[in-house]
């Protein structure tokens, strides 16, 4: 199994705009910030989408087309863009009912679904804690490596 990283893109995404626009440009295209990202700028587009849908960001078409900031990042936590690009729950049970006649299988889902629960509500406290701003910040503290 392989680790998610939408929530890692789309952070990257928006501190990238974030810090774009403070820069005095009005508009982030999905290649400038996919060269960041080093992905496809379909990968950013569509998570775009997702940010939008949840009032995260705008799109501007046409002549000057990109990518904006609706709300600032000291107003973004990072639960915010969970929520846009993670709308199902952190964990999953079996993909078909365990066999209800063994202990272990009849059992299993009501013994991890409350620990599932906790997770996730821990997570989410965590996230609602961090703002973008935060992480902007983090991000041009960070010792940058020679290449």
């Amino acid at each position: 199994m392989s680790a998610n990283s939408r929530l890692t893109i789309a952070a990257h995404a928006l501190a990238w705009i974030g810090l774009y626009q403070r820069q005095g440009h009005e508009v982030a295209t999905s290649e400038q910030i996919a060269a960041s990202a080093n992905t496809n700028p379909v990968v950013i587009r569509r998570l775009l989408g997702e940010l939008r849908r949840a009032g995260l960001v705008e799109s501007r078409r046409g002549v000057g087309a990109g990518w904006s900031l609706v709300r600032e990042l000291g107003s973004i936590t990072l639960l915010d863009v969970y929520e846009a690009v993670e709308p199902g729950p952190l964990f999953a049970m079996h993909r078909a009912t365990p066999d209800q006649g063994c202990v272990v299988g009849h059992g299993i889902q009501p013994a991890m679904q409350g620990i599932y629960e906790g997770i996730e509500e821990t997570l989410r406290h965590e996230l609602a804690r961090v703002t973008l701003e935060k992480v902007l910040r983090d991000v041009l503290a960070a010792p940058r490596q020679p290449l």
